[in-house]
């Protein structure tokens, strides 16, 4: 039996990323992973974060807590801001503060979108939204504290909590057509790849540590109508998926009509597997049933 040596803190971890961390935490029983969400730590409250710290002192702290209602952040700034980009700063400090390495989890809707190749990690930021925003200033807090590095994701979706996939299946299984957008393109990605692959890096020990941006997301390009249609096809659903534009199913919040995520520096710095969309929706879908 291995006895775990180093404390590795993750916060948001009720989430789907932190709940995925968690059903692949076996493979890696060297690390003590140790689980919180706002029960346990607020991370908007830097004395609590602090003391946290004091008491634990994690080797590395990853943050996949986040405010994700991206509609609702256009009324709620202030919470959206809290959590988005004050949180990150104040783990910024503790993680300096107790010589931490600290992962933060971003998005692709740091972009507007108006691009028409893979974003690189350098890629001009210009968000439209106020989710899009916050997330941005809570890059822009951990980036400035030297001890963080950023990874950017898009559509993410997994087994747990609410997400895509398990609004197809549930209105697919109940209706008998639906309309979903066309015309705004990106990549699904499976939360368990993300949390394999911000393992790895854990993994791979802190001399390999790089304070910087990165990108990662699953392999390969689709529209949200695509997205849906694989889904209802694979589940073989007899609900007709419909494609239709964006200004026939208008939001509060602006989203990214392009956000496709250049993967090339991370899958060459770490060597972390990156599948393709449609065989990872395959295993998600297979681990729902």
């Amino acid at each position: 039996m291995v006895t775990p040596t180093k404390n590795i803190l993750i916060t948001g971890g009720n989430g789907q990323l932190g709940s995925e961390i968690k059903h692949i935490q076996e493979k890696y029983p060297h690390l003590n992973l140790i689980f919180t969400d706002y029960q346990e730590l607020d991370i908007t409250n830097a004395e609590q974060v602090n003391d946290y710290f004091k008491r634990i002192k994690p080797l590395y702290t990853i943050n996949c807590a986040a405010y994700t209602a991206v509609d609702k952040a256009e009324d709620d700034n202030a919470a959206a801001s809290q959590l988005n980009a004050t949180a990150p700063k104040i783990l910024s400090e503790s993680c300096k503060r107790y010589e931490s390495k600290l992962i933060h989890i971003s998005t692709d809707y740091v972009f507007d979108g108006r691009a028409n190749t893979p974003y690189k990690e350098d890629a001009k930021v210009n968000p439209q939204s106020v989710y899009g925003k916050t997330k941005l200033m809570g890059e822009q807090n951990v980036m400035e504290s030297g001890v963080g590095m950023v990874i950017r994701t898009s559509w993410l979706y997994s087994a747990f909590g609410n997400n895509f996939v398990k609004t197809i299946l549930k209105h697919s299984a109940v209706k008998p057509e639906m309309g979903v957008v066309f015309d705004q393109t990106g990549t699904p990605t499976w939360a368990h790849n993300l949390a394999s692959a911000i393992l790895k890096i854990v993994d791979s020990g802190t001399n390999n540590f790089k304070p910087e941006i990165f990108h990662y997301s699953n392999e390969g390009v689709c529209s949200w109508y695509d997205f849906a249609h694989e889904i209802a096809t694979l589940t073989e659903s007899s609900c007709r998926i419909n494609p239709i534009e964006t200004k026939d199913y208008p939001t509060p919040a602006i989203r990214p009509q392009y956000s496709v995520l250049n993967k090339q520096k991370i899958r060459n710095l770490y060597s972390v597997e990156v599948p393709y969309w449609r065989d990872s929706l395959i295993e998600c879908l297979k681990q729902l049933r």
